[in-house]
């Protein structure tokens, strides 16, 4: 059984299928603080298996503890339960270091416990700040975080290297993320922010269904080609598939090291406006936006170097970025049409 904890989330819940697709028994935790538990229902339409569910705040030790107990046969972690908007860390950054650093230690404390010696861990290209050179390798300085949020995915690898050292029969993943956009092509799980989106693409997509006047674009004053801050858009279903290799790469026991850390993305950066334009493309619709200031925590540009996570994974992006957004659109509409008042 693998546990997938924050599984009814964005990633979590792709996750989950990709995993069942590998005919894996799955046990998602979740406190549903940012997502819904009828997204279980529609993994369970997309794959024909429902997976286990418990309601849990994994930030509570007792909550994390009787989860523990409660489920014996847990072989390996994929911890995705976090809070993850960069902007709300700067204005509530004791909820993050709360939430983010407490999740992880309680369920580092039972993996101990109950000898579970395989987690994957969900981090991000935050950790390496305002990059000196592009594109960002693993090996890359971890520079000063930007934001509460990214400080929680820095704190949170010391302590899993931490852990590695005298835990030699635990073996660590930390998978970097850059920015996960997209949907599964059956338009029955996608992002799904609640309330006003944090991120980029669902502002778009929620821009272009009507739900939001316009988009604001934070910044123009970047050095960048047009002056918008630049990403490396991944698609989320090549982002899960990754999350198999890595588990896998655990189970059987194929890992050169104990703690290992790989970049997910796609080696391309791209600015907002050229998402914005790509959104048209894919969609055949017009987005009104205004131009912001720049947002505290916001850095300038980051792509990843993922020719390491290439190699050693046998693992690479294939999603364009107007593919990816082309599912987003449909998931957009799909949900509107067909969810949102179930």
């Amino acid at each position: 059984m693998i546990l997938v904890t924050g599984g009814t989330g964005f990633i979590g819940s792709h996750t989950v299928v990709e995993l069942f697709e590998e005919g894996m028994d799955v046990l998602i935790a979740d406190n549903l603080s940012n997502s819904y538990a009828d997204v279980i229902d529609r993994i369970e339409k997309i794959t024909g298996k429902r997976p286990m569910f418990e309601e849990i705040d994994l930030a509570k030790s007792e909550k994390a503890d009787l989860l523990f107990e409660k489920y014996p046969n847990i072989k390996a972690i994929i911890h995705f339960a976090a809070s993850k908007a960069v902007g709300e860390s700067v204005e509530k950054p004791l909820l993050y270091y709360m939430n983010n650093l407490n999740s992880l230690m309680n369920v580092l404390e039972n993996m101990k416990r109950h000898s579970i010696n395989n987690i994957v861990f969900s981090s991000s290209c935050t950790v390496y700040g305002e990059p000196d050179e592009l594109p960002v390798h693993e090996q890359s300085p971890i520079k000063i975080a930007n934001s509460p949020y990214g400080n929680t995915k820095q704190i949170s690898e010391e302590i899993l290297k931490d852990i590695s050292k005298i835990s030699p029969d635990m073996n660590i993943i930390s998978l970097r993320y850059f920015n996960p956009i997209g949907a599964h092509q059956s338009s029955l799980i996608g992002e799904l922010p609640i309330g006003i989106p944090n991120n980029l693409v669902p502002y778009i997509t929620q821009t272009g269904y009507g739900i939001r006047e316009e988009l604001t674009v934070f910044g123009d004053d970047y050095n960048t080609p047009d002056g918008s801050a630049v990403r490396d858009y991944i698609d989320v279903v090549d982002l899960s598939r990754a999350h198999i290799v890595a588990i896998h790469r655990l189970l059987n026991n194929e890992n050169k090291k104990n703690y290992e850390v790989f970049n997910l993305g796609t080696g391309t950066g791209s600015s907002v406006f050229e998402v914005i334009n790509a959104f048209k493309k894919a969609s055949g619709l017009k987005i009104k936006y205004k131009i912001s200031g720049r947002r505290e925590g916001d850095i300038e540009k980051v792509w990843a170097d993922t020719s390491f996570a290439n190699k050693e994974l046998g693992w690479k992006a294939e999603t364009s970025l107007e593919q990816s957004l082309k599912t987003a659109w449909d998931w957009e509409n799909y949900y509107r049409k067909n969810l949102e008042n179930k």
